[in-house]
């Protein structure tokens, strides 16, 4: 189970946002051109380099002409736009649907190379969060998987759809089209509402995590 072409319009879009999200915190950190460019680009096919590597299987970016153009252009765009037209919950919602879009792209492709179920769930939750890991270990910043409200969680889903949709025999366009829904929503959720998942309780009984980590719970 794989989409015909790696990667679609879909996939492309997403790398697009989420080169977006390094170029900009390259630009908070007040950086060159050339580091946010830098940035841009481990953000964007991070984690899709990341699951190729496990798979085995050469980076999807380097067989294919248009990703690494698309990210340069986007760094660019955010070389010359003010970074304050970004921000905000608009690029939280784009980030969502790119999220939700790799999850299930990673997925269907490490099922298409024969991993597991349950390993190509997680290749997919790689493939959507991983690139704003490494963007955020670089730059020094608190990761994005320590946000307060769901994010990993909204990843997993769309790639436990994703496996389930396979293991019914579902159309492919079915399950990829509800499995990207089930992610967006979740995630889109967790935006709108904050949501969260229950923070580990210490030893004293107290809510919300422990000191060091200021009680924000993670999802």
């Amino acid at each position: 189970m794989v989409p015909t072409v790696l990667p679609p319009i879909l996939d492309l879009a997403g790398t697009a946002v989420f080169a977006l999200t390094g170029a900009l915190l390259a630009a908070r950190l007040r950086q060159t051109f050339v580091t946010m460019a830098f940035f841009a680009l481990i953000t964007g096919v991070g984690g899709g380099s990341l699951r190729d590597m496990l798979i085995g299987t050469p980076a999807f970016w380097t067989h294919n002409p248009w990703v690494a153009p698309v990210i340069f252009a986007t760094a660019l765009i955010a070389w010359f736009t003010p970074r304050r037209w970004w921000e905000g919950e608009l690029l939280e919602w784009a980030d969502a649907a790119g999220l939700a879009a790799f999850a299930v792209l990673g997925t269907a492709k490490a099922m298409a190379f024969g991993v597991a179920p349950i390993p190509a769930m997680v290749m997919g939750v790689i493939t959507g969060c991983a690139g704003g890991v490494i963007r955020d270990v670089i730059a020094g910043e608190p990761s994005i998987i320590m946000r307060p409200e769901l994010y990993v969680t909204a990843a997993a889903l769309a790639a436990a759809v994703t496996v389930l949709g396979s293991a019914l025999a579902l159309p492919d366009a079915l399950v990829w089209s509800a499995a990207w829904l089930a992610g967006f929503v979740l995630r889109g959720a967790a935006i709108r509402w904050k949501l969260a998942l229950p923070a580990y309780d210490d030893a004293s009984g107290e809510q919300g995590g422990d000191n060091d980590t200021g009680g924000n719970p993670r999802g």
